[in-house]
C-alpha cells in the first residue's frame, strides 16, 4: 500500500499547498517523488519521532495539515505523548502513517511489530484510526482524512483490490453476503484478503458466510449491520492485533450496548510470540490462526461443531 500511499499524497500536494510531509528518515526507494512534489514541505526529521509530531504540531497550529510518517512501532509507540498532549487535545490536523501494521516487518521481530497501535490510538480524543485492507482503498482514506482535518492515525499494510460488488457500510465495507449465511467474519484490515481466500477454500460452504472488512474506528455500526447479525448471530473476528482494544473487544461492546443478541462469538488474534521465535508475517499469521489455513478450520468448528 506504500506506493498507493505515496501517489495520493503526490496528488494532494499539486491540489493543496497546506499539505506538509514529514519523514523519520524513512522511505527511501519509496518516497523521492513526494520529496521532489513538496520541496520544502518535504522534511526529514531524523530519527526524532517526538520531536516530529512536536514540529508537526506546530506546523497544525499555523494552518498546515501534516503528515507525519515512519515504520508503523516508531510512529506509535516512540512519539504516544507528543501525539496524545500536542495533537489530540488541540484537535489539529496532524496525522501518523505508519507502515507495516501487524507482524509487517516480520524476522526483525518484536521491537519493529505493532500489536497494540489500535488499543494505544483509537481511545485517545478527537482521533481518528484507519485500517484500510486493500490498496484501493488507500487514496480515498487518505482524502477523508485530509477533509476531516483532525487528529488521525493511518495503519498501512499489503492488500490485494477490493473484490467486486463490495461496498462500505459506516465503519465497515461489506465484501461478502452468503445465500444462506449462518456465520459473520469481521476481518480488521489486510486480514480480510486471507478471510476470502478461506472463502475460496470453502467451496459450497461459502454460501454459509458473511464477510465484513472494519476500516476505521471509533466504529460507526449502521443499521444495515445489526439486520445481518440479526439473521447471522454467530460472528467470528479475525485481526492482526491483540485482543485488548482490538476490533473485537470494540465490536463487542457496541453490540452489548445494542441489545444484539449473539449465540457464538470467537476471536482470532494476534497471539505474541507462543513459540519465542521470529519469522516472516506469514509465519506469524499462521501461529496465530490467521492465515488462509487457520481460518477454514474456525469456519469449519463453528458451521460443523464437534
Amino acid at each position: 500500500m506504500r506506493k498507493e500511499f505515496s501517489n495520493a499524497i503526490e496528488k494532494l500536494a499539486d491540489e493543496d499547498d497546506s499539505i506538509v510531509f514529514i519523514t523519520g528518515d524513512l522511505g527511501y526507494n519509496a518516497l523521492e517523488n513526494l520529496q521532489v512534489k513538496l520541496g520544502k514541505r518535504f522534511i526529514n526529521a531524523g530519527v526524532a519521532e517526538q520531536n516530529m509530531v512536536g514540529v508537526a504540531a506546530g506546523f497544525a497550529h499555523k494552518g498546515y495539515k501534516v503528515f507525519c510518517y515512519s515504520i508503523a512501532p516508531f510512529i506509535v509507540y516512540r512519539c504516544l505523548e507528543q501525539f496524545r498532549n500536542d495533537v489530540c487535545f488541540n484537535n489539529l490536523p496532524v496525522f501518523l502513517v505508519g507502515n507495516g501494521g501487524g507482524y509487517g516487518y516480520g524476522i526483525m521481530g518484536s521491537s519493529h511489530h505493532t500489536l497494540e497501535d489500535l488499543a494505544c490510538l483509537s481511545g485517545l480524543q478527537n482521533a481518528n484510526v484507519w485500517v484500510p485492507g486493500f490498496a484501493d482503498e488507500v487514496e480515498p482514506v487518505i482524502n477523508q482524512i485530509v477533509s476531516d482535518a483532525r487528529p488521525a492515525y493511518l495503519r498501512l499494510g499489503a492488500g490485494k483490490t477490493l473484490p467486486a460488488n463490495s461496498y462500505a457500510s459506516g465503519s465497515f465495507k461489506i465484501l461478502h453476503l452468503g445465500d444462506a449465511p449462518e456465520v459473520t467474519i469481521f476481518a480488521l484490515g489486510p486480514i480480510a484478503n486471507n478471510v476470502l481466500s478461506a472463502l475460496d477454500q470453502l467451496g459450497e460452504l461459502s454460501t454459509k458466510i458473511n464477510v465484513i472488512s472494519a476500516l476505521h474506528f471509533p466504529l460507526n455500526m449502521e443499521d444495515e449491520i445489526y439486520r445481518i447479525l440479526e439473521k447471522t448471530p454467530q460472528i467470528l473476528v479475525a485481526e492482526e492485533h491483540v485482543s485488548t482494544g482490538g476490533l473485537a473487544q470494540q465490536l463487542s461492546v457496541q453490540l452489548l450496548e445494542h441489545g444484539v443478541h449473539i449465540s457464538s462469538f470467537k476471536s482470532i488474534k494476534a497471539e505474541g510470540y507462543p513459540n519465542k521465535r521470529y519469522g516472516s508475517q506469514a509465519y506469524h499469521q499462521k501461529l496465530s490462526g490467521l492465515d488462509s489455513g487457520g481460518i477454514v478450520s474456525y469456519i469449519h468448528n463453528l458451521l460443523i461443531p464437534a
